[in-house]
């Protein structure tokens, strides 16, 4: 099984997880061992959905102003768990091609491994979701045939960044591509960088 399938096999397998509850608040089963990337693959994921769903309650324009801070920094929460997951995942690739004899011609990607894992975990999400608005049995036709056409879009968007991302651990494993990751340094939540927290001391 390529790589890309297993990711997105275990993406499905944390989305309709989640949905069993249908909570944010909702506890993980992470079913994989501790540490081995299937277990960092569900829990990408679980991240990922839990955040989706925040961000639809953040949109209802009826929420109580007091809930909707808490639920944006919960978000902002979300979003540095998100990023500090995929840093981790890109060292798991940067150890398993580490003995890689990079080819004197090797190149680099604007992408790591992981943001693009991070790509495909949000393209299930938007799967998921779509093919939930195709089967509404409140909506209209149109509505229906609209989101159908939406999600045979997308089911080709997974389907090309599926093909590219195994192409690129094929091209990193045979030393013709070699990674270059960068940390995203996020400063809006580090004390001593954002000028809105630092100043308030």
């Amino acid at each position: 099984m390529s790589f890309s399938n297993m990711s997105y096999r275990i993406f499905e397998e944390s989305i309709n997880d989640y949905h069993r509850y249908d909570n944010i608040d909702a506890h993980i089963h992470n079913p994989y061992e501790p540490k081995t990337i299937e277990y960092y693959l569900y829990l990408k994921n679980w991240i990922d959905t839990v955040q989706w769903h925040m961000e639809d309650i953040i949109r209802n324009p009826s929420i109580d102003p007091v809930e909707a801070l808490t639920i944006k920094r919960r978000i902002d929460k979300s979003n540095q768990d998100r990023t500090d997951l995929v840093e981790l995942i890109d060292s798991y690739f940067l150890d398993t091609y580490r003995d890689v004899e990079i080819l004197p011609d090797a190149t680099f990607n604007t992408e790591s491994p992981a943001w693009a894992v991070d790509r495909l975990s949000i393209l299930a999400l938007k799967i998921y979701h779509m093919q939930q608005e195709v089967i509404r049995m409140d909506a209209d036709e149109n509505h229906r045939a609209e989101c159908e056409r939406k999600l045979s879009v997308l089911l080709e968007q997974k389907k090309d960044l599926s093909v590219a991302l195994d192409q690129l651990l094929d091209d990193i494993k045979d030393g013709k591509k070699y990674m270059k990751v960068y940390k995203q340094m996020k400063m809006y939540n580090d004390p001593s960088l954002n000028p809105v927290l630092y100043g308030n001391k």
